[in-house]
C-alpha cells in the first residue's frame, strides 16, 4: 500500500488536531469527510483533503460508497456506534476516547472486532510519550503504591455537548479518562472505586449545564496499590491543570501539564527530567497509519479491547457518584 486512504467521521474540535497531523503524513491521503453538519465536513475537506475529497453527513454512506483503507471516528461519547460499519467491511479504524457512554454498546463493538480481526486504535495518546514509556519500565519491578492526580479547570463558557451529562458522561468520564488510562497502564487494573460528586456550587453556567462541578474517585488496584483521581470544572482562580503523581517504594514519577512532562526520582540516584512531546497526535497517528499500511498492529499502544477496560472504570465511577457506595469495576 503506497498511500492509506483515510475517511474522517466527525469534524469538530478534536478532528483539527488529527487532521493537522495526518495532512503532513506522507503515507496518508484524506479522501472523505463526514459530519452531521455538512458545512463543517466541507470546510475540513477544503482545508485538509486531497483534490476531489468527498463529503457526507452519514458515516454509513461514506464507508459503503468510498474506497477507504482506514476510518477515523472523532466523535463525542454519545455519538458512537457507526464503527460497526467499518468493522463489517474489514476497514481498520481509529476512535477517540472515551469510546462510549454505555459498556454494553462497547462490548457489542468489541465482539464485532474479534469476529473480523480488524486493526484498530484508540486515542489514549499519552501512552506514546517517552516520559510514560520510561515510567512504565521503572514500575515493572517497583510496583506503584500510591497515585493521585486529575484535571482541574474553570467554569465552562457557552453551550456544548460537553456540559450535558447524558452526552459527555461528565468531566471524569470525558477528560480524566486519560489519567485513568495512565493509572491502568502504569499501576495495573482497577478492582473497585468509591466516588463523590459536588453539584450546585458552580456559577454563571450555561442553561444546559448538568455535569458535576467536581468529583473525587478512590481506586483499589489489583496489584495492591491505591489511587485517588479528581476533576473540577469550577476552579477559576488558577493553580489547576493536568497532573499525575505515582509513588512506588524506590521510584516517584511526577507528570505535569497536558504534555505530561516527567520528573523521575529514584532512591539514591540523580533526578531525570523529560519534556513532553508537543506533537503527540502526529506520533500517535503515524503509528496507526503505519499499522494499516503494513498490516501490523504490534506498535499500537491502545486498542479497543484495552480501552474498554478504561471505560469500565469511568462508568463505575459515575455509578458510584450516584450511589455513594463502593462499586466494583465490571469485567470486560
Amino acid at each position: 500500500m503506497d498511500k492509506v486512504k483515510v475517511g474522517i467521521v466527525g469534524c469538530g474540535n478534536i478532528a483539527e488536531a488529527h487532521l493537522k497531523a495526518l495532512s503532513t503524513n506522507p503515507s496518508a491521503e484524506l479522501v472523505a469527510f463526514c459530519d452531521v453538519d455538512l458545512s463543517r465536513a466541507e470546510t475540513k475537506a477544503k482545508t485538509y483533503g486531497v483534490s476531489g475529497a468527498k463529503i457526507f453527513n452519514s458515516a454509513k454512506e461514506m464507508i459503503n460508497t468510498t474506497e477507504l483503507d482506514a476510518v477515523y471516528f472523532l466523535l463525542p461519547p454519545f455519538a458512537h456506534g457507526d464503527e460497526v460499519f467499518a468493522i463489517r467491511k474489514g476497514i481498520p479504524f481509529f476512535v477517540e476516547k472515551p469510546i462510549e457512554l454505555k459498556l454494553e454498546n462497547a462490548r457489542k463493538i468489541l465482539r464485532e472486532i474479534k469476529k473480523k480481526k480488524t486493526i484498530n486504535a484508540v486515542g489514549y495518546m499519552n501512552r506514546y510519550r517517552e516520559s510514560v514509556k520510561l515510567a512504565k519500565k521503572e514500575f515493572e519491578n517497583d510496583v506503584p503504591i500510591l497515585s493521585f492526580g486529575g484535571w482541574i479547570g474553570g467554569t465552562p463558557k457557552g453551550e456544548s455537548w460537553w456540559i450535558v451529562k447524558n452526552k459527555s458522561g461528565g468531566q471524569f468520564h470525558e477528560q480524566v479518562t486519560h489519567t485513568v488510562d495512565l493509572v491502568r497502564f502504569l499501576c495495573g487494573e482497577v478492582k473497585e472505586v468509591q466516588a463523590y460528586k459536588v453539584k450546585g456550587m458552580n456559577k454563571g453556567v450555561p442553561a444546559s449545564y448538568d455535569v458535576e462541578d467536581a468529583s473525587v474517585v478512590n481506586m483499589k488496584l489489583e496489584k495492591g496499590g491505591v489511587a485517588n483521581l479528581f476533576a473540577s470544572c469550577s476552579s477559576n482562580g488558577g493553580g489547576g491543570g493536568v497532573f499525575l503523581n505515582v509513588y512506588a517504594y524506590e521510584t516517584t514519577a511526577l507528570f505535569s501539564g497536558w504534555e505530561h512532562s516527567l520528573r523521575l526520582l529514584k532512591n539514591g540516584k540523580e533526578i531525570s527530567n523529560i519534556k513532553g512531546e508537543p506533537n503527540i497526535f502526529e506520533i500517535e497517528d503515524a503509528t496507526f497509519i503505519e499499522a494499516v499500511k503494513n498490516n501490523d498492529s504490534s506498535k499500537i499502544m491502545s486498542t479497543y479491547e484495552d480501552a474498554i477496560k478504561t471505560l469500565a472504570v469511568t462508568l463505575a465511577a459515575n455509578n458510584s457518584m450516584k450511589s455513594g457506595k463502593v462499586t466494583k469495576v465490571p469485567k470486560v
